[in-house]
């Protein structure tokens, strides 16, 4: 029988649930990405001080990469799914559409729509989804 999986994903954690012959697993898979607040700025009050230097482009690379990571753990776990519904409450959903379109053809048509959701609890994943595909 095929395999029907929902994914609710945002920057922290992955839940993912998967419908295969009547079979109904759940897991979750931790990111990496890490949250960076920029400093910088003044080191002191005096004007013309010492000034830190923010990199934020270091930063940004950095993120790059631990997403592409975070995608492909999810990847593993999905390749061989039939049907793909994403939702989230943030862009980290739209990233994952992107990124399995782009870098992984062989997921193309298989991933229907992304939709915004709100946070839920793992019962509320688990239900939507049954929702979603009417099982």
């Amino acid at each position: 029988m095929e395999k029907l999986i929902g994914i609710w994903i945002d920057k922290r954690t992955a839940k993912i649930v998967t419908y295969q012959s009547s079979k109904e697993t759940f897991f979750t898979i931790k990111s990496d990405v890490e949250e960076f607040n920029v400093k910088g700025g003044s080191g002191t009050r005096i004007k013309g001080g010492p000034q830190d230097v923010v990199h934020d482009s270091k930063y940004l690379e950095k993120e790059k990469h631990h997403y592409k990571n975070y995608f492909n753990k999810i990847y593993n776990r999905i390749s061989d799914a039939k049907s793909i519904v994403i939702f989230g409450p943030a862009q980290t959903g739209e990233k994952l559409n992107k990124e399995l379109s782009e870098s992984y053809t062989e997921m193309e048509g298989k991933i229907i729509e992304f939709i915004r959701a709100d946070s839920m609890t793992d019962n509320e994943i688990i239900s939507w989804v049954k929702k979603y595909y009417n099982l």
